[in-house]
Protein backbone atom coordinates (compact mmCIF):
# COMPACT_ATOMS: atom_id res chain seq x y z
CA UNK A 1 0.00 0.00 0.00
CA UNK A 2 1.51 3.78 -0.73
CA UNK A 3 1.80 5.82 1.66
CA UNK A 4 -0.56 9.03 1.58
CA UNK A 5 0.95 12.30 1.99
CA UNK A 6 -0.12 14.30 4.99
CA UNK A 7 1.00 17.51 6.97
CA UNK A 8 0.44 18.36 10.37
CA UNK A 9 1.39 21.43 12.36
CA UNK A 10 1.46 21.12 16.06
CA UNK A 11 0.49 23.93 18.15
CA UNK A 12 0.47 22.55 21.54
CA UNK A 13 3.11 19.82 23.09
CA UNK A 14 3.40 18.98 26.29
CA UNK A 15 6.87 17.57 26.74
CA UNK A 16 8.02 15.44 29.18
CA UNK A 17 11.12 13.58 29.41
CA UNK A 18 11.69 9.84 30.23
CA UNK A 19 14.91 7.41 30.63
CA UNK A 20 15.26 4.71 28.73
CA UNK A 21 17.31 1.89 30.07
CA UNK A 22 17.86 0.65 26.67
CA UNK A 23 18.97 3.65 25.18
CA UNK A 24 20.72 4.89 28.19
CA UNK A 25 20.24 8.43 26.96
CA UNK A 26 16.96 10.44 27.71
CA UNK A 27 14.25 10.79 25.29
CA UNK A 28 11.75 13.93 24.57
CA UNK A 29 8.04 12.70 24.82
CA UNK A 30 4.65 14.08 24.56
CA UNK A 31 1.17 13.33 25.52
CA UNK A 32 -0.76 12.02 22.21
CA UNK A 33 -3.56 13.54 23.99
CA UNK A 34 -1.78 17.18 24.47
CA UNK A 35 -1.49 17.21 20.72
CA UNK A 36 -4.64 15.72 19.44
CA UNK A 37 -7.47 15.38 22.20
CA UNK A 38 -10.09 13.74 19.77
CA UNK A 39 -7.57 10.42 19.79
CA UNK A 40 -9.12 7.95 22.50
CA UNK A 41 -6.33 6.05 24.33
CA UNK A 42 -7.17 2.92 26.30
CA UNK A 43 -3.82 2.22 28.23
CA UNK A 44 -3.96 -1.82 28.20
CA UNK A 45 -0.86 -2.26 30.80
CA UNK A 46 -2.60 0.32 32.90
CA UNK A 47 -5.25 -2.38 33.91
CA UNK A 48 -5.66 -6.34 34.12
CA UNK A 49 -6.99 -6.73 30.54
CA UNK A 50 -3.62 -8.19 28.95
CA UNK A 51 -1.22 -10.90 28.78
CA UNK A 52 0.22 -10.71 32.61
CA UNK A 53 -3.33 -10.28 33.81
CA UNK A 54 -2.43 -6.97 36.31
CA UNK A 55 -1.33 -3.62 35.99
CA UNK A 56 2.20 -2.59 34.70
CA UNK A 57 1.41 0.93 34.85
CA UNK A 58 0.73 2.98 37.69
CA UNK A 59 -2.54 5.03 37.80
CA UNK A 60 -2.19 8.25 35.65
CA UNK A 61 -0.26 6.86 32.85
CA UNK A 62 -0.32 8.67 29.54
CA UNK A 63 -0.19 7.70 26.65
CA UNK A 64 3.12 9.35 25.88
CA UNK A 65 5.95 9.13 22.09
CA UNK A 66 8.33 11.35 20.68
CA UNK A 67 7.55 14.49 19.67
CA UNK A 68 7.94 14.00 15.91
CA UNK A 69 5.35 10.91 16.20
CA UNK A 70 2.64 12.53 17.60
CA UNK A 71 1.68 14.37 14.65
CA UNK A 72 1.82 11.56 12.71
CA UNK A 73 -1.25 9.96 14.67
CA UNK A 74 -2.94 13.16 14.62
CA UNK A 75 -2.83 12.66 11.08
CA UNK A 76 -3.94 9.26 10.88
CA UNK A 77 -6.74 10.54 13.55
CA UNK A 78 -8.03 12.89 10.86
CA UNK A 79 -8.10 10.42 7.63
CA UNK A 80 -10.22 7.97 9.95
CA UNK A 81 -12.80 10.91 11.30
CA UNK A 82 -14.28 11.39 7.61
CA UNK A 83 -15.19 8.15 7.50
CA UNK A 84 -16.96 8.68 10.81
CA UNK A 85 -14.04 6.14 12.27
CA UNK A 86 -11.81 7.03 15.31
CA UNK A 87 -8.24 5.93 16.59
CA UNK A 88 -7.92 4.19 20.04
CA UNK A 89 -4.13 3.89 21.17
CA UNK A 90 -3.98 0.79 23.54
CA UNK A 91 -0.01 1.37 24.35
CA UNK A 92 2.18 4.36 23.43
CA UNK A 93 5.83 4.62 25.11
CA UNK A 94 6.53 1.60 27.25
CA UNK A 95 9.47 2.08 30.02
CA UNK A 96 12.35 -0.81 29.74
CA UNK A 97 11.12 -1.69 33.12
CA UNK A 98 8.09 -2.79 31.47
CA UNK A 99 9.25 -4.53 28.61
CA UNK A 100 11.17 -6.85 31.11
CA UNK A 101 8.41 -7.92 33.29
CA UNK A 102 6.71 -8.90 29.77
CA UNK A 103 10.34 -10.83 28.12
CA UNK A 104 10.22 -12.64 31.67
CA UNK A 105 6.18 -14.02 31.79
CA UNK A 106 5.96 -15.06 28.15
CA UNK A 107 9.74 -15.43 26.59
CA UNK A 108 7.65 -14.96 23.03
CA UNK A 109 10.30 -13.44 20.34
CA UNK A 110 7.67 -13.19 17.96
CA UNK A 111 5.57 -10.82 19.86
CA UNK A 112 7.49 -9.68 23.01
CA UNK A 113 11.05 -8.02 22.33
CA UNK A 114 13.85 -9.17 24.59
CA UNK A 115 15.05 -5.80 26.20
CA UNK A 116 18.37 -6.94 26.38
CA UNK A 117 18.66 -7.32 23.15
CA UNK A 118 19.98 -5.02 20.91
CA UNK A 119 17.53 -1.80 20.69
CA UNK A 120 14.76 -3.50 22.81
CA UNK A 121 11.11 -2.73 21.76
CA UNK A 122 10.41 0.19 19.54
CA UNK A 123 7.91 1.44 22.08
CA UNK A 124 10.85 1.77 24.68
CA UNK A 125 12.20 4.63 22.26
CA UNK A 126 8.91 6.19 21.64
CA UNK A 127 8.32 5.43 18.31
CA UNK A 128 5.84 2.69 18.47
CA UNK A 129 2.13 2.71 19.35
CA UNK A 130 -0.77 -0.28 19.68
CA UNK A 131 -3.62 1.00 17.92
CA UNK A 132 -7.12 -0.22 17.00
CA UNK A 133 -10.26 1.52 15.62
CA UNK A 134 -13.56 2.47 16.91
CA UNK A 135 -16.52 4.39 15.48
CA UNK A 136 -17.42 8.07 15.69
CA UNK A 137 -18.94 7.48 19.31
CA UNK A 138 -16.04 5.66 20.48
CA UNK A 139 -17.55 2.89 20.58
CA UNK A 140 -15.65 -0.85 19.79
CA UNK A 141 -16.20 -2.16 15.96
CA UNK A 142 -14.79 -5.66 15.13
CA UNK A 143 -11.29 -6.54 14.54
CA UNK A 144 -9.30 -9.61 13.37
CA UNK A 145 -8.39 -10.12 17.47
CA UNK A 146 -8.49 -8.35 21.33
CA UNK A 147 -4.97 -7.01 21.95
CA UNK A 148 -2.03 -9.72 23.26
CA UNK A 149 -3.67 -12.24 21.28
CA UNK A 150 -0.61 -14.44 20.36
CA UNK A 151 -2.57 -16.67 17.56
CA UNK A 152 -2.54 -15.98 14.07
CA UNK A 153 -5.68 -14.55 14.26
CA UNK A 154 -3.05 -11.64 15.17
CA UNK A 155 -1.53 -11.45 12.15
CA UNK A 156 -1.39 -8.56 10.12
CA UNK A 157 -2.78 -9.54 6.97
CA UNK A 158 -6.53 -10.46 8.05
CA UNK A 159 -7.09 -14.14 6.66
CA UNK A 160 -10.56 -14.49 8.38
CA UNK A 161 -13.67 -14.57 6.02
CA UNK A 162 -15.40 -11.89 7.84
CA UNK A 163 -15.92 -8.87 5.10
CA UNK A 164 -16.55 -5.98 7.94
CA UNK A 165 -13.37 -6.94 10.31
CA UNK A 166 -11.13 -6.89 6.79
CA UNK A 167 -12.69 -3.37 5.90
CA UNK A 168 -12.03 -2.15 9.28
CA UNK A 169 -8.81 -3.80 9.82
CA UNK A 170 -8.03 -1.82 5.79
CA UNK A 171 -9.33 1.07 7.01
CA UNK A 172 -6.78 1.09 9.59
CA UNK A 173 -3.88 0.30 8.24
CA UNK A 174 -4.71 2.92 5.32
CA UNK A 175 -4.62 5.50 7.79
CA UNK A 176 -1.32 4.40 9.60
CA UNK A 177 0.55 3.66 5.97
CA UNK A 178 -1.05 7.22 4.90
CA UNK A 179 0.41 8.76 8.34
CA UNK A 180 3.88 7.22 7.68
CA UNK A 181 4.04 4.06 9.89
CA UNK A 182 4.73 0.43 9.23
CA UNK A 183 2.88 -2.35 10.27
CA UNK A 184 4.47 -5.88 12.09
CA UNK A 185 3.91 -9.11 10.82
CA UNK A 186 2.63 -10.74 14.30
CA UNK A 187 0.38 -7.81 15.56
CA UNK A 188 -2.26 -6.22 13.27
CA UNK A 189 -2.18 -3.66 16.03
CA UNK A 190 1.59 -2.82 16.21
CA UNK A 191 2.48 0.15 14.14
CA UNK A 192 6.00 1.77 13.92
CA UNK A 193 7.37 5.03 12.44
CA UNK A 194 8.74 4.59 8.65
CA UNK A 195 12.02 6.29 9.55
CA UNK A 196 12.39 4.70 12.82
CA UNK A 197 16.57 4.69 12.07
CA UNK A 198 16.64 8.24 12.70
CA UNK A 199 15.87 7.54 16.19
CA UNK A 200 18.28 4.96 17.27
CA UNK A 201 22.29 5.10 17.76
CA UNK A 202 24.13 4.42 14.19
CA UNK A 203 25.48 1.27 15.65
CA UNK A 204 21.94 -0.66 15.85
CA UNK A 205 20.68 0.15 13.08
CA UNK A 206 22.15 -2.28 10.75
CA UNK A 207 21.14 -5.00 13.30
CA UNK A 208 17.36 -3.48 14.13
CA UNK A 209 17.53 -3.32 10.10
CA UNK A 210 17.66 -7.90 10.01
CA UNK A 211 14.73 -7.72 12.31
CA UNK A 212 12.54 -5.99 10.37
CA UNK A 213 12.70 -7.69 7.03
CA UNK A 214 12.32 -11.09 8.76
CA UNK A 215 9.84 -10.19 11.53
CA UNK A 216 8.94 -6.59 11.74
CA UNK A 217 8.64 -4.93 8.92
CA UNK A 218 5.38 -4.49 6.10
CA UNK A 219 4.58 -1.84 4.19
CA UNK A 220 0.68 -2.91 5.29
Amino acid sequence: MKFLSARFIVVATAIATWQSATAQTTIPLVDIRAVDPTIAVELRYAGANNISGHALYPPGTTALVRPEVAPRLAAAQAFLRRYQYQLKIWDAYRPTSVQLRLWQLTHKTDYIADPGAGPGSMHSWGIAVDATLTDALNNAVNMPSDFDDFTPAAMLHYQGIDPAVRAHLHLLQRAMAGAGFLGQRTEWWHFTVADWQKYLPKKTVKRVAQGFETRWQSKL
